[in-house]
């Protein structure tokens, strides 16, 4: 199995691992939970589909999510860069706009 292989089933087992727990947190975090087999692939879709649709409200939203569940900073910069090619000139606006949130809630302790 490569590398990659070998990231997917890792966040595979912790998102898994922390699916009971947002599953009784609530929200839509939890109904997500709740429902999926695996959520990460699940949070970090919304963030890139936030990014590269403009979505303001949506990306703070979607890296907190993405932290509960256990994404690690590179998950979520490699998903911030997807979605910065995916969505052109205006998603780097927005992806600087995650990469901030994601910054501000590391500083907190967002786990």
């Amino acid at each position: 199995m490569g590398q990659q292989g070998q990231a997917a089933d890792s966040a595979v087992e912790r998102s898994d691992g922390r699916k009971a727990e947002l599953a009784a947190a609530g929200g839509v975090l939890g109904a997500v939970a709740a429902m999926s087999c695996c959520i990460m692939p699940l949070v970090f879709f919304a963030l890139g589909i936030g990014i590269a649709a403009r979505c303001d409200g949506c990306i703070a939203y979607h890296v907190h999510d993405a932290l509960r569940a256990g994404a690690t900073r590179k998950e979520i910069v490699e998903t911030i860069g997807v979605a910065i090619m995916m969505g052109g000139g205006p998603a780097t606006m927005y992806g600087a706009q995650a990469f901030e949130a994601l910054e501000q809630f590391e500083t907190q302790g967002v786990r």
